[in-house]
Parts: structure tokens; C-alpha cells; sequence
């Protein structure tokens, strides 16, 4: 199959599922796209016996899909600069105590306890390692499915900082602890010493990388009046910082989301006449929606490649109920913590925890697992949380901020 055919078939079918899904099922396009693409992968896995043909193409179509390069070193990076970019930055820097034990303290719990947890109650014969590098993938809330949904249900400002920011932030927290893992497991052992230092380089030089690269590309902006040349720049801003990053074995994730908060912050600082804020921030919403509806069109064909066996089933079964609630009691705890400093901070534990969606970012992270790893069952484990994650999870979230909507109306 060519790339021509292979992207023709990969938005005919968000196009289409998406007109079914808003059309007839009455559901948020992402939602039903991901949900009408898994139904239809499903059937075409029973349809392997009496129409070997049509399964046959199918899973030709789904090996032709390098999901972990395309997700990582394609979509990624548009989708974390767009998410940055169009954060609100004056309710971040008022959460901005919540958002950082949220995605540092927050991650490395849940991290260490899912870990546990799955090697208590997967089932007998899993290692240890497999259940951290397990923990490790699945910690990190995922920035494309919890922007998406933000956008989708209008979050309340405050909580809407809360989850994006941390959303946005911990990715590399979870890259780092699992990149390490991944290296112990393969025979080298970091003294604690060099993990630490590994993640301060790692982090720090994103984080100055996206800084510098957003100022040098403010610079030229403001010095052009033509909201095509600002597009351009954004895009390469995007692309070439991440890649950049990518290069030097410094953290792309929060490369790519430090320059889109700080372009953001830098162009406010001049008058309005100067760049096209409007035409860039219409451009960006465009590619985020357009690259989620792809996304979640992939994510749905990835049921074709993974094997659901009973023991699979089992730890995935396992893995919901803890990711939940391993969620739900650190962030309790640190939203307490966060209190103890500004009293009278308003959040929801249960919103926070009900919000904290796994998307493709876990998935790319699983394929990543060798076989010798346990690759089999992470990843379908793995994919079983992420379609409870988005169908149920993301689903359900209006109803949910109605009620509490409601509740603190009465209080």
C-alpha cells in the first residue's frame, strides 16, 4: 500500500465516522471516530474466517503503520506546541503550585504504585520490571486526549489549568522513568546520582531550548506583517524545535511545550497590530482537531494488532481499576498539600481523577517494550485502558462537571 492510499484511507474514515458519530450516535466527534473505529476493527478480526480477504487488507493497512515513530516523531510534536500555545497563561501561573506536584510528585506515585498494585494483582509470574516499566508508561496523563477533552466539555477555568498543565508537564517525568527502566533492564544500572542527573539535563536543556527557540522565533515575527509568514514560523517552531531537541537527547515533549507557552507569552508582549494572533490561533485549532480525529482513527485500528488473551484481559482489568484509583489518592493528597499553602484553593479530586485521560502517548511508549519485556501483555493492557480512558472516562465528563457544576452552586 502507498503513503498516498494509507493517509486517503486513514481520513476517509475519520471523515466519515466522524459524520456518523455527530450525525446519528450524537457523540463528541474524537469519541465517536475512536469508538465506531474499534467496533469496526472488532468486526473485522470476527470476519477473519469467512472473509479472509477483507481481514487480510486490513491488517495489511495496520502493518503498514509505524504507530510509535508516527505518534512520537509526528503527531506529537504539532500537538503538544498547539496544546501549549493556546493555554490560557494567566489561570496556569495562578495554579501553577498545583500543576507542578500534580505532574512531578503526582506521576512518581502513581508510578510506583500501579507498578505494585499490577504485580500484586495481575496474576502470578509477572517480574517485577515489567510491572515498573508498566507503571512508568501509564502514569502520565496524556496531553492529546485531556486537551481534547478540555476543549470538548468547557472545563472551568481553574480546573482546566489544573489537568492541562499537568497533562502538558509530566510527559517527561515518564519518559525519563521509563527510558531508565527500559536501560536496567537491559543490564545497565544508573546509581540514583545519575538518574537525577540524567533528568535535570534532560528537562533542563527542553526547557532552555524551547525558551530560546521561542524567543529567536518572537523576534522575527514581530519584524513581518504577514499572517502567513507567522503560520510558517509557528510550524517551524514546532517542528524544528522538537527535532532539534530530539537530536541533542534532550526532552522533545517539554521542549515542544515550553516553546508553545513561551511564543505565546513573548508575542503579548508587543502590540497586536504587529503579528496575526487571530489567523495563527485559527490555524492551530484546525491542525489539533484535524490531527486528533486521525489519532483517535489510529488508535481504534491498533485493535487489530493486539492479542487479548485471558491473562491480558485479566491485567487489563487490573490496570483500570488501579490507574483510577492510585490516581484518585494521590491526587487527594496533594491537592491537601497544595491547601496547606493557599487556603481556600478551589479544585475537585474526583474531576482531576476522572479527567486524567491515557491516550496515544501510553500506547507508543508500550509498543517501545521489547518482547523479552513482556511487550505482549503491556501493550494490551495498555490499549485496554486507553479505550476506558477516552470512550468512558472522556464520555462521561460533561455529566460529571454538571454535578459539580451544581454542587458548588449550593455551596
Amino acid at each position: 500500500m502507498t503513503i498516498l492510499a494509507l493517509i486517503s484511507v486513514l481520513f476517509t474514515t475519520a471523515a466519515l465516522f466522524g459524520w456518523i458519530g455527530t450525525r446519528w450516535l450524537r457523540l463528541p466527534i474524537t469519541i465517536g471516530t475512536m469508538l465506531l473505529t474499534v467496533v469496526v476493527s472488532i468486526g473485522l478480526i470476527a470476519a477473519g474466517g469467512p472473509a479472509p480477504g477483507i481481514h487480510g487488507w486490513a491488517l495489511d493497512l495496520v502493518r503498514h503503520i509505524d504507530f510509535e515513530s508516527l505518534i512520537l516523531r509526528g503527531m506529537l510534536p504539532l500537538l503538544l506546541f498547539a496544546g501549549a500555545f493556546m493555554l490560557d497563561l494567566e489561570a496556569l501561573a495562578r495554579e501553577k503550585l498545583a500543576v507542578a506536584l500534580l505532574s512531578v510528585a503526582g506521576t512518581a506515585i502513581c508510578f510506583i504504585l500501579v507498578a505494585a498494585l499490577m504485580a500484586l494483582l495481575a496474576g502470578s509470574g509477572i517480574p517485577w520490571m515489567q510491572c515498573l516499566l508498566f507503571g512508568a508508561l501509564i502514569s502520565p496523563t496524556d496531553p492529546i486526549a485531556v486537551l481534547e477533552m478540555l476543549r470538548r466539555v468547557g472545563v472551568p477555568k481553574l480546573l482546566q489549568a489544573q489537568l492541562a498543565g499537568e497533562s502538558l508537564f509530566n510527559d517527561g517525568i515518564g519518559a525519563v522513568l521509563f527510558l531508565t527502566l527500559l536501560e536496567v533492564a537491559h543490564g545497565h544500572a544508573p546509581t540514583p546520582w545519575q538518574v537525577a542527573g540524567l533528568l535535570a539535563v534532560k528537562a533542563g536543556g527542553g526547557v532552555l531550548a524551547g525558551l530560546l527557540a521561542a524567543l529567536a522565533t518572537s523576534q522575527l515575527m514581530r519584524r513581518v506583517n504577514a499572517y502567513q509568514v507567522d503560520i510558517l514560523f509557528t510550524i517551524a517552531l514546532a517542528l524544528g524545535g522538537y527535532a532539534l531537541a530530539d537530536a541533542l537527547h534532550l526532552s522533545a515533549p517539554l521542549e515542544a511545550v515550553v516553546a508553545g507557552i513561551a511564543l505565546r507569552h513573548f508575542n503579548h508582549l508587543v502590540p497586536r497590530e504587529n503579528i496575526a494572533h487571530e489567523s495563527i490561533d485559527g490555524f492551530w485549532k484546525v491542525i489539533d482537531e484535524i490531527q486528533n480525529s486521525i489519532l483517535f482513527v489510529l488508535l481504534g485500528l491498533e485493535a487489530l494488532a493486539i492479542t487479548l488473551d485471558a491473562a491480558t484481559l485479566r491485567a487489563g482489568m487490573v490496570a483500570i481499576l488501579s490507574v483510577n484509583a492510585v490516581r484518585f489518592l494521590a491526587v487527594t493528597g496533594l491537592l491537601a498539600l497544595v491547601r496547606l499553602f493557599h487556603r481556600g484553593h478551589q479544585s475537585s479530586a474526583f474531576v482531576l481523577t476522572w479527567g486524567g485521560l491515557r491516550g496515544g502517548l501510553s500506547i507508543a511508549l508500550a509498543l517501545s517494550v521489547p518482547e523479552a519485556l513482556g511487550r505482549s501483555w503491556i501493550v494490551g493492557a495498555t490499549y485496554l485502558v486507553v479505550v476506558f480512558s477516552i470512550v468512558f472516562q472522556g464520555g462521561s465528563m460533561n455529566w460529571l462537571l454538571h454535578r459539580w457544576n451544581r454542587r458548588q452552586t449550593a455551596a
